[in-house]
C-alpha cells in the first residue's frame, strides 16, 4: 500500500532542484496509499554516486528535511535517474532506518523503494547475514537491496558481467511475495529498473517527437538468439544501440566522452556503462534519422502522479521487467508463457489534471462527495438510452448469454466494494433469478470456498490492485469460472485479468475513504443487473422503473447535498463528544448501514455498527437507551411497516434517533411532534436505487465529524488507499 515515484531522463537537461521537485510532487500525488514516511534517492556530488534523503511523517517532513540537507539545486544533468517512495508501514515502525529508499550497504551501490510484502524476507535475511551482511532496518525491502548486491558481486568475481535486468531476474527467482519496486545502482548509472507482482506500477512516456509505436515490445529470453550482436559499447562511434557517443572501458571505467551540452560547465555528463552487450533496440523509440532523441519517463504506482508530465502511459503486468537505460523502454520476461501478450500498449490517458486537485474545497473527501451527481452521471452517460429503456455495456455485451446460463453468481470484493456487491444482491436475484452469493475476498480465500466451471464471479474494486481481491480472482481463474471485473481504474490488474467487465467511470478518487466510487460501483452493479434481464418479458416493467429512477439519481443527489448545514448543526450538537453509533437498516438500506458505520469509523475514529432492524430485538436492543446515538433508515418501500416497528421500539426505551426518510413523509413528521426524534429528509426513487441516495447523508455526517475533531480526512490513521498487501 505504499506509493513508489521514479523520473529518468535522457537529454533533457534538468537542474537537481527540477528533478527533487518532480519527485517530491509525485509522492504528494501518491500520499493517500502511505503515509507515515517518505524518502528519494538521486545522483550525488561524485560520479555514480547517490545521495539518499529521507523521513519519517508526511512529504511536508521530507521536503523539511530536503531543504535541511540542502543538495546543490543547480547542478544539471543531461541524464539522471531519481527514484522515490512514500511508506504505509508493514514491517518496523515509522523510523528513519524503516524509510525508503533502503539500500544495499554504505556506499548506496543498490538503491531500491518497494511496495508490497516479501513473504521469505526472514530466510533471505537468514542467509545474507551468514555471508557478512549487516542489516540497518527492520524492513523486508532491505532485503531486496542487499540481495542486488550480492549476486551482483558473486558473478563479478566469477567474470560474469550481467545487464541490468539480467541481474534482476535472478533476484527476482529467489523473492516469494507480492511487490513493485524500482532499483537504481551506482553500477548501471542512468538506468532504472522497475518490475511489479501483485502491486500497481506504470510507466508515463513523455516526448518531443511521435513515437514510432504505440507499443512496446517483450522481450523474451530466446528473441535475440538470431540477431545481429550490437558491438561493444565504447568501440564505435554510436556507443550502446546509437544513443550517444561515449568511450570507454574496464581499464578506465570513469573516462568518458559527451557529445553533447560539452559547453555547459554545470553539466554532469553522461557516465559510461560497465558492461558489455546490447542486444535489442526497441522499436517504439527509434528515431527517423536513428540520431538519439530526448526522453523523459516516470514511473509511479497511479496515473494521477503522472498525469500532469504526461498522458501517454504503459501499464506492466505480473513479472514484467522493465528496463530503461539511454532514452528506450524494454520489457523483458524470465521465459515465454503459453498465449503470452507479445506487446504492451502505450495508452493514452483520459483523465484531466484538474481531476486529482482540490480545487475549492478543504479535502479530497469533501470534493469526491461533492463530484456525485456528476460521477453517477459519467457511470451512465453512453450506456443507457433512457428514451427506449435499453443499456448496453460494451465491455459485457458479447458475454451476457454466457453469464444468463450461470449457475450461480458470486460476487467478490472488500471494504466499500463489499457493501456495494451487498446493496445489489437482491436486484441481481430478482431480476435474473439466478442465486447470488457476496463474499469478503479475504474469507472466501480462507475457506477455500469451492468454485465451478458454471459459476460467474464477479470482482469489484475501486483500485483494481486489491490484493486479496486479486487472490481471489486468480483462484476462480485456476477453476475455470467465468470472472467479471468491476473497476474504477483504468489499465488495473483487475481490469486485464478479467474475462470481461465494466469500468464504473467516477474519475479519480483521491481521499483515502471511498465515497463516488462506491456510488457508480452501485449502479455499474444495477446496469449489469437490468442487462442480464433484458430477454425477459417478465421484468420489463419493472425494468424500465429502474431506468427511469436512474435518469434521476444525479438530480436527486444534489438535492441531498443541500442537507450539508443541517448535519453540520446536528454533528455540532447531537453527535458531538459521541463515543459510538448505531445505525439502523434493512433489506436494501442494510448495506447502506454498513457503509455509513464504516465511513464514520474509518474518517472520525468514532466507534459504529450497522445493524440489520430485523436484528435488533435479538441482543443489539440492550445497549439502547437515552444516550446512545443511532440512526435509522425509514425510506419508503415493501419493508417500511417492519422498519418503523424496530424504530418504535428504540423510542419505547428512551432512544432518541435520527431517521433518514423520505420528503413529506406523514409518518416521521407525526412522531417527531412534541419528541427528540430528529430527520434527515431526501427524495424518494425505486426501492433499489434508494440507498445511493441514503449514502449520502452519512458521507456528510463522517466529513463533518472528522473535520470538527481536527482529524486530518483524507489519510485517517493507520489506513491506506490501496490494499495491496495481504
Amino acid at each position: 500500500m505504499c506509493g513508489i515515484f521514479g523520473y529518468c531522463n535522457f537529454l533533457v537537461e534538468k537542474s537537481r532542484g527540477e528533478i527533487l521537485d518532480t519527485l517530491v510532487e509525485g509522492l504528494q500525488r501518491l500520499e493517500y496509499r502511505g503515509y507515515d514516511s517518505t524518502g528519494v534517492a538521486i545522483d550525488g556530488d561524485e560520479l555514480d554516486s547517490t545521495t539518499i534523503i529521507k523521513q519519517i511523517g508526511k512529504v511536508d517532513a521530507l521536503k523539511e528535511e530536503i531543504a535541511k540537507v540542502n543538495p546543490n539545486r543547480d547542478v544539471t544533468f543531461a541524464s539522471h535517474v531519481g527514484i522515490a517512495h512514500t511508506r504505509w508501514a508493514t514491517h518496523g515502525q515509522p523510523r528513519q532506518v524503516n524509510c525508503h529508499p533502503q539500500r544495499s550497504d554504505a556506499n548506496n551501490e543498490f538503491v531500491i523503494v518497494h511496495n508490497g510484502i516479501i513473504t521469505n524476507f526472514r530466510e533471505l535475511k537468514t542467509l545474507l547475514t551468514n555471508k557478512g551482511y549487516k542489516f540497518e532496518s527492520e524492513t523486508d525491502t532491505e532485503c531486496i537491496a542487499k540481495l542486488f548486491k550480492h549476486i551482483y558481486d558473486t558473478n563479478t568475481q566469477n567474470g560474469n558481467e550481467l545487464d541490468f535486468h539480467e541481474l534482476t531476474k535472478l533476484v527476482l527467482l529467489e523473492l516469494e511475495g507480492s511487490y513493485g519496486l524500482l532499483c537504481r545502482s551506482s553500477h548501471y548509472p542512468d538506468e532504472v529498473i522497475a518490475t511489479r507482482k501483485g502491486s500497481p506500477l506504470l510507466i508515463g512516456v513523455k516526448s518531443e517527437k511521435k513515437l514510432k509505436m504505440d507499443f512496446v515490445d517483450v522481450e523474451f529470453p530466446d528473441d535475440t538468439e538470431n540477431r545481429p550482436e550490437t558491438p561493444l559499447r565504447g568501440n564505435t562511434p554510436t556507443g550502446r544501440n546509437g544513443a550517444i557517443s561515449v568511450t570507454s572501458n574496464k581499464k578506465n571505467p570513469n573516462a568518458f566522452i559527451s557529445n553533447s551540452h560539452s559547453d555547459n560547465d554545470n553539466l554532469l555528463p553522461i557516465a559510461a556503462n560497465h558492461f558489455n552487450l546490447r542486444h535489442s533496440q526497441s522499436r517504439a523509440f527509434l528515431s527517423e534519422d536513428g540520431s538519439p532523441a530526448p526522453m523523459e519517463f516516470f514511473l509511479s504506482s497511479d496515473a494521477s502522479s503522472v498525469i500532469k508530465h504526461t498522458k501517454k502511459v504503459l501499464f506492466l503486468e505480473d513479472d514484467d521487467i522493465a528496463h530503461i537505460y539511454d532514452g528506450e523502454l524494454h520489457i523483458h520476461r524470465s521465459r515465454r508463457e503459453v498465449g503470452a501478450s507479445m506487446t504492451r500498449s502505450i495508452q493514452t490517458l483520459e483523465m484531466e489534471l484538474a481531476q486529482i486537485m482540490k480545487g475549492r474545497y478543504k479535502h479530497f473527501m469533501q470534493k469526491e462527495i461533492y463530484e456525485q451527481p456528476e460521477s453517477t452521471f459519467n457511470t451512465m452517460r453512453g450506456r443507457i438510452d433512457f428514451e427506449n429503456n435499453r443499456i448496453t455495456l460494451g465491455g459485457l455485451k458479447a458475454w451476457l448469454p454466457a453469464i444468463r446460463r450461470a449457475r450461480r453468481l458470486i460476487m467478490i470484493a472488500c471494504g466499500t466494494s463489499y457493501h456495494s456487491c451487498l446493496a445489489t444482491r437482491a436486484i441481481f436475484e430478482e431480476l435474473s433469478d439466478i442465486p447470488v452469493s457476496v463474499e469478503l475476498a479475504s474469507d472466501f480465500l480462507d475457506r477455500k470456498s469451492p468454485v465451478f466451471r458454471d459459476d460467474i464471479c464477479i470482482f469489484v474494486s475501486q483500485s483494481g490492485e486489491t490484493a486479496d481481491t486479486m487472490l481471489a480472482l486468480n483462484y476462480c481463474l485456476e477453476r475455470g469460472s467465468l470472472t467479471v471485473g468491476i473497476v474504477n481504474s483504468v489499465g488495473s490488474s483487475l481490469s486485464r485479468a478479467t474475462h470481461c467487465g465494466v469500468h464504473i467511470n467516477a474519475g479519480p478518487e483521491i481521499g483515502v475513504a471511498s465515497t463516488k466510487a462506491y456510488t457508480s460501483q452501485y449502479i455499474a452493479l444495477v446496469m449489469v443487473a437490468l442487462s442480464l434481464s433484458d430477454d425477459r418479458v417478465s421484468k420489463l416493467q419493472r425494468r424500465n422503473d429502474i431506468i427511469q429512477g436512474l435518469k434521476q439519481i444525479p438530480q436527486q443527489i444534489k438535492k441531498v447535498l443541500d442537507l450539508e448545514p443541517k448535519i453540520k448543526k446536528l454533528c455540532q450538537n447531537k453527535l458531538k463528544n459521541q463515543k459510538s453509533l448505531l445505525i439502523l437498516g434493512r433489506g436494501y438500506q442494510f448495506a447502506s448501514a454498513l457503509e455509513g458505520a464504516l465511513k464514520i469509523k474509518e474518517i472520525s475514529y468514532m466507534h459504529s455498527e450497522g445493524v440489520l432492524a430485523g436484528e435488533l430485538k435479538h441482543g443489539v436492543l440492550a445497549l439502547v437507551d437515552e444516550n446512545l446515538p443511532i440512526i435509522a433508515f425509514g425510506t419508503r418501500d415493501s419493508l417500511f411497516p417492519k422498519v418503523v416497528s424496530s424504530i418504535e421500539q428504540i423510542t419505547a426505551r428512551k432512544g432518541h434517533p435520527i431517521i433518514i426518510c423520505n420528503d413529506n413523509d406523514e409518518v416521521w413528521s407525526k412522531k417527531a411532534e412534541g419528541t427528540k426524534l430528529e430527520t434527515l429528509n431526501v427524495p424518494q426513487t425505486v426501492d433499489c436505487l434508494q440507498g445511493l441516495l441514503n449514502i449520502v447523508p452519512l458521507q456528510l455526517i463522517s466529513y463533518r465529524l472528522a473535520v470538527d475533531k481536527g482529524i486530518d480526512v483524507d489519510f485517517p490513521r493507520n489506513l491506506a488507499k490501496s490494499v495491496t498487501v495481504e
